[in-house]
């Protein structure tokens, strides 16, 4: 990996969010009807309000298997999740309880949390497909900051289920991406542990 883009992580890490602070962040602009993000259209603060609400849900009704919590436990070394996100995403409010109770559950996981367009440069190296999708989690070697994977911005199977409807539609409709989250909550962030679980080579 080049130099400055190790240098560059090293200091979003520095700025980053606990998850605690990213979710007041979220609940405060909310409040406030505002956004993150250069362009904080309407509709933005619409989806941040929803946003808060999600994320307010999922830390209180989220569960973990018994194995996957003792797959969890099990991971022995450290590493830092960094994540780039921002408060209207509507993929992120349920990936990113999911990722905090993984880190609740095993310390050695480090879960931080960056606004993608305040970090333009840093993200344009972790593009998915050629596009700036978020939440994108990098998983970093905490001594070297050695990149060693990334996730997102969906689920495999969430995944699955856009790309089946782009390839009939065209693009994403605001009528699908209510039908998206209705499908997180059937999934209960199942798909999500499943993936993350694989990023940390326990599947």
């Amino acid at each position: 990996m080049k130099v400055f883009t190790k240098t560059s992580l090293a200091k979003a890490l520095e700025v980053a969010f606990t998850y605690n602070q990213y979710s007041q962040l979220v609940k405060s602009l909310a409040s406030e009807g505002k956004s993150t993000g250069e362009d904080a259209t309407e509709a933005y603060i619409n989806y941040t309000k929803l946003n808060a609400k999600r994320m307010q849900r999922w830390d209180k009704t989220l569960k973990f298997s018994e194995e996957s919590v003792s797959l969890l436990k099990s991971f022995p070394n450290k590493v830092n999740w960094l994540v780039f996100t921002e408060s209207w995403c509507g993929d992120a409010s349920p990936a990113l309880p999911v990722m905090n109770k993984i880190a609740k559950i095993n310390p050695n996981i480090s879960l931080k949390i960056i606004l993608r367009d305040e970090h333009p440069q840093l993200m344009r190296q972790f593009l998915t497909n050629g596009v700036w999708s978020i939440p994108k989690v990098v998983q970093l070697e905490p001594e070297s900051n050695r990149v060693l994977g990334t996730w997102g911005p969906r689920s495999s199977n969430a995944t699955q289920l856009v790309e089946a409807f782009k390839k009939e539609h065209g693009t994403l409709t605001a009528a699908f991406r209510e039908q998206l989250q209705i499908w997180y909550n059937k999934d209960k962030g199942q798909s999500i542990l499943e993936d993350l679980l694989l990023l940390l080579s326990l599947k």
